[in-house]
């Protein structure tokens, strides 16, 4: 406990990030030395302290990441969150995990098939992680829940762990901390603000192996997730939608301009209900493999290689994308 609080003490000292963290860490070379630089009040320390307190009280755990339950995910990304605190079921951070993000103004159509598919991933155990918005989040959160297990779903909070935002998801936040588990960088009872929501979708987009967006207007959060998925070298899917809705703009232009594979249903990473992984039947004697090498090659020319209509080989690209046994690259495909 003595190395947790240490490190709040710094970390809660205002304009100390995990950038300055680090800054300060390599010019003096522990965290006590740190301390011992910034003089702090004692009604600073106390404040901690009584965080701390809380976080206890609540059954809430701090995750340094040097501890070995740190999600790998987000260990992998620069700057992020030296610490974070975790209520509900630890062992759900470190799991296979997909991202599901949209808009919180999302279709009755468009929630029911987020609340399938996150079903089919529960299903082929993986975490379904979001950020507990209304709509989109919400549908990605209970479709995970309706399948039985202890580590289904993660919730990615902009305030404090332990502050329900929106309010209408209160019984949600609580099914979550029995099925699932919910996190935060920021300190407990912490009051979400505008300027953290996009700090949240980062971790979002970092926690995951991929990502999938619903529906999303190009200015929305959700976008930016997106982004910041593509720049952590993740997958990303997207669902369509019809043109002349504002909510489906943005995964459309992400399929259109190559930045997206297409999402259409569950078929596009399982094989059915009983198959408990990605698909696997894949070799390198298969056709797509066969035709594929260091010089990349488009859709519509593997297809006319294979002698398959581009729609009928982009599933099985996906898979192959996901196995680790091809990229894409300069609008084409290459071998790994």
């Amino acid at each position: 406990m003595k190395e947790i609080y240490e490190k709040l003490l710094i970390l809660r000292t205002p304009k100390i990030g995990p950038i300055k963290y680090a800054e300060l860490l390599q010019q003096y070379g522990s965290d006590s030395a740190i301390l011992e630089s910034l003089d702090l009040s004692d009604d600073f320390e106390d404040s901690v302290k009584r965080e701390m307190d809380l976080a206890y009280n609540m059954g809430i755990e701090y995750i340094c990441d040097n501890d070995s339950r740190y999600p790998c995910g987000l260990l992998n990304i620069k700057n992020h969150p030296v610490i974070i605190s975790v209520r509900g079921n630890i062992e759900t951070l470190n799991k296979k995990s997909v991202s599901i993000v949209g808009t919180r103004h999302s279709t009755a159509a468009g929630m029911n098939f987020v609340s399938d598919l996150s079903s089919a991933f529960a299903e082929h155990d993986f975490v379904v992680t979001s950020g507990m918005a209304m709509g989109t989040d919400t549908a990605a959160h209970t479709g995970a829940l309706k399948v039985s297990g202890k580590t289904q779903t993660i919730a990615v909070l902009a305030g404090g762990v332990d502050y329900i935002w929106p309010l209408e998801n209160e019984s949600l936040y609580y099914e979550i901390l029995e099925r699932g588990a919910v996190i935060s960088e920021m300190p407990v009872g912490t009051k979400p603000i505008a300027s953290n929501f996009v700090q949240r979708n980062r971790w979002v987009a970092g926690l995951s192996d991929f990502l999938i967006i619903s529906e999303a207007d190009m200015k929305s959060g959700s976008m930016t997730t997106v982004r910041f998925a593509k720049d952590y070298g993740k997958q990303v899917f997207a669902v369509p939608g019809h043109p002349s809705d504002p909510r489906s703009i943005g995964p459309n232009y992400l399929i259109k301009s190559g930045e997206a594979i297409l999402c259409m249903s569950k078929t596009d990473f399982f094989d059915d209900e009983k198959t408990q992984n990605m698909k696997k039947s894949y070799t390198y004697k298969n056709d797509i493999l066969d035709k594929l090498g260091i010089i990349p090659v488009s859709e519509s020319v593997l297809a006319n290689l294979v002698k398959k209509s581009v729609s009928e080989i982009k599933s099985d690209l996906v898979v192959l994308e996901l196995q680790g046994l091809i990229r894409k690259q300069d609008g084409g495909y290459v071998l790994n």
